[in-house]
């Protein structure tokens, strides 16, 4: 059993012992220590946080801890229900709230779950905010209110539909063509959040949805991270319903995949690829991802005219990238789109959005977008480290070693070769080097994914 604690929030298993796992004692602890810091950061009268959840079995315990938590210190609390990481986004600027907290662990197993935090934007905590609350729930530094200065809740599960609105408004979605497109797509959410939010987004866009583990009920009928190899269901459905394509979404729904006609994987990589293509066609300008994500967003970046940066692999960095480089589209490689037009948060419903109206106006079929972009394949491996080596000054001299390439050392060390490149980051958590690769073919990107794992160890000694 496992409980994390890193800058972005509070991440565990439920059940076993406290402080070792995400147990009820733990998340009031968070919670109170998000509380604490929002009132000492904003110095205010009255305070508001809106809160929301997946659906995971253990979301509404955790939820219930958390909301009284936040009115026993005195905060007032929108209570979203049911709903989606970027719904909860979006909810706190519309409500004029100081912050918020998404209980959700986003592509876990059903035994996690996590509270995510928001400031005021409705975005990610960057990393001072968040060892700040690292210290209040170490030193328990907590002020609870009286009794006539406590919070009230205050329900409001419309915002899925609110969202919807906001998404179906922008200036690049053009709801019209989508009708007039007559799609046919399945959906697999996972029996979570997407299964409320992504039918329903369909049905306002003329879209037909069918319907697959879309009952909300907590209970993941395959592992919930959207990669190839657990979404035969939908692949085969696909294919059987003689659909336009499939979309898949984790239990959050932060993180978008497409099916294509053929039952064959868009690419979690090529989500970011197709809605960038499309904006970048319409709106000149720049675009992010990580360190980690593919290539082929900077080749259809520069095809475009756009400038191409990469950050440090994180939300919070992409985000900050975005917005020192007024770059009009970025995200991540796992499938998170970031429209700044909309907000500065990894969203499914406006990467559903943008790639209905890419499709419709390019009347073509996924698998023929898919072919029309650079083709790029990866490899993600792992090199295992006695615990006494000194993992940073091994990644210093790979760094050194390969000094006459391309490099970046923002993020573990970033090797830029002219066909492929090579990513080496550490775990934070265990004598770990993770090493992702991308190629112009599978068996290049695994070779070039061995030969630097033979390297490693070289330069260690092993």
């Amino acid at each position: 059993m496992t409980l994390i604690k890193s800058i972005s929030g509070i991440r565990g298993t439920i059940g076993g012992a406290t402080g070792d796992n995400l147990t009820p004692i733990d998340a009031v602890k968070f919670a109170a220590a998000y509380g604490a810091w929002l009132k000492n950061d904003r110095n205010k009268e009255t305070y508001r946080v809106v809160v929301g959840r997946d659906a995971r079995i253990s979301g509404a315990m955790i939820q219930e801890l958390v909301m009284n938590t936040l009115i026993g210190m005195g905060i007032h609390v929108i209570d979203l229900g049911l709903s989606t990481t970027p719904t909860v986004e979006i909810a706190v600027p519309m409500e004029h709230a100081d912050g918020g907290i998404i209980l959700t662990a986003s592509h876990n197993p059903k035994q996690w779950n996590a509270l995510k935090l928001l400031n005021s934007k409705g975005e990610f905590l960057n990393g001072v905010e968040g060892e700040k609350i690292l210290a209040y729930a170490e030193n328990e530094d907590f002020l609870f209110a009286e009794v006539d200065d406590l919070g009230k809740i205050t329900v409001n599960d419309a915002y899925i539909d609110l969202h919807i609105d906001e998404v179906l408004e922008l200036d690049l979605v053009d709801v019209d063509a989508i009708k007039a497109a007559k799609f046919k797509v399945v959906v697999d959410g996972v029996n979570s959040t997407g299964g409320i939010a992504i039918p329903r987004l369909l049905d306002r866009l003329g879209v037909i949805p069918v319907e697959l583990y879309c009952e909300p009920n907590g209970h993941f009928p395959h592992n919930p991270e959207p990669l190839k190899e657990h979404l035969g269901d939908i692949c085969k459905l696909v294919v059987k319903e003689k659909a336009d394509f499939g979309i898949v979404v984790d239990p959050d729904v932060d993180r978008l995949a497409f099916i294509d006609e053929t039952g064959e994987m868009f690419g979690e990589e090529y989500t970011l690829v197709a809605c960038a293509d499309y904006v970048l066609s319409e709106t000149k300008g720049n675009t992010v991802s990580n360190l980690s994500s593919s290539r082929a967003l900077r080749d259809i970046t520069r095809k475009h005219g756009g400038t191409y940066q990469a950050s440090a692999v994180g939300e919070v960095n992409v985000v900050q990238l975005m917005k020192d480089t007024n770059a009009v589209i970025g995200g991540e490689g796992n499938g998170g789109i970031i429209y700044p037009a909309s907000h500065y948060g990894r969203d499914s419903l406006v990467g559903t959005a943008l790639f209905l109206t890419h499709l419709a106006k390019g009347n073509m079929t996924v698998s023929e977008l898919k072919a029309s972009y650079p083709q790029y394949y990866m490899s993600k491996q792992k090199i295992q480290l006695t615990p006494d080596l000194d993992v940073d000054a091994l990644l210093a001299a790979m760094a050194k070693k390969y000094a006459h390439e391309d490099i970046s050392t923002i993020d573990g060390v970033k090797i830029d070769f002219e066909h492929h490149w090579v990513h080496l980051r550490k775990s934070n958590t265990e004598p770990i080097i993770r090493i992702y690769t991308e190629a112009g073919s599978q068996e290049e990107a695994t070779r070039v994914a061995d030969a630097m794992i033979q390297d490693i160890k070289e330069v260690a000694g092993l």
